[in-house]
């Protein structure tokens, strides 16, 4: 159960964030205090196709049975969005990126408690 929640509630918000680097990437970095260089554009739109794909592997496998693959699936999730929650933080801590920072590093952490949550079999 909580890996279908879990997947379905990252997918979502995959979705909306690779849509919105994609088309709206200086609004994101406003949203952080960062400059929308063409640098930091080419990659938002980058990281918007990578959370487009990511949201589609999610979302197909949301409702599969306990298997090494949905285990894959899970970890990796879980390292990425710990990794993204740590970034978050370091980058706040360093005055890199404001405090709407932080409500992304919630969410990842909530999310990230999610998988974590169906490794351990919760």
């Amino acid at each position: 159960m909580s890996f279908a929640i879990a997947a379905t509630a990252t997918g979502g918000a995959a979705i909306a964030l690779g849509t919105g680097w994609l088309f709206a990437g200086p609004l994101l970095l406003k949203r952080w205090r960062i400059g929308p260089d063409p640098a930091a554009l080419l990659v938002g739109r980058r990281l918007g196709a990578v959370y487009l794909g990511m949201s589609v592997i999610l979302l197909l496998a949301r409702t599969q049975p306990a298997s090494p693959l949905r285990t894959a699936l899970s970890a990796g999730m879980l390292l990425a969005l710990v990794a993204l929650a740590a970034l978050g933080v370091y980058e706040f801590i360093a005055r890199r990126a404001a405090a709407a920072i932080l409500v992304s590093v919630v969410l990842e952490l909530v999310l990230a408690s999610l998988f974590a949550s169906d490794l351990l079999g919760m």
